[in-house]
């Protein structure tokens, strides 16, 4: 690969980067973020353990985990996506509130 080869892909990647806005800050934590750092399966009184205080991005603004997971009745998190499902149904899921 030539050095004008290098020149032209670095430019299409530019071309291609979304830029990101200056809007409101959004409080919270993906609960995604949050599911990668965690190992499967995972019992609640686990998860709460180690990730209790995290602060979840919701519909109806920052919720800790810790209250989030006390509403749910899941006593087991097979997987990560049963963890998303299980927060998703006590939080919702729509867009996420702006300050």
């Amino acid at each position: 690969m030539s050095d004008t080869d290098a020149d032209e892909d670095e430019e299409a990647e530019a071309e291609r980067a979304v830029e990101l806005g200056d809007g409101p800050d959004v409080a919270g934590e993906p609960v995604a973020r949050v599911a990668s750092r965690l190992t499967w399966p995972a019992t609640r009184s686990d998860v709460r353990e180690q990730e209790g205080d995290a602060e979840l991005r919701t519909p109806d603004g920052p919720r800790e985990l810790d209250d989030v997971l006390a509403e749910s009745e899941v006593p087991l998190f097979e997987s990560r996506s049963d963890f998303v499902q299980a927060v998703e149904d006590v939080v919702g899921r729509g867009p996420v509130a702006t300050e």
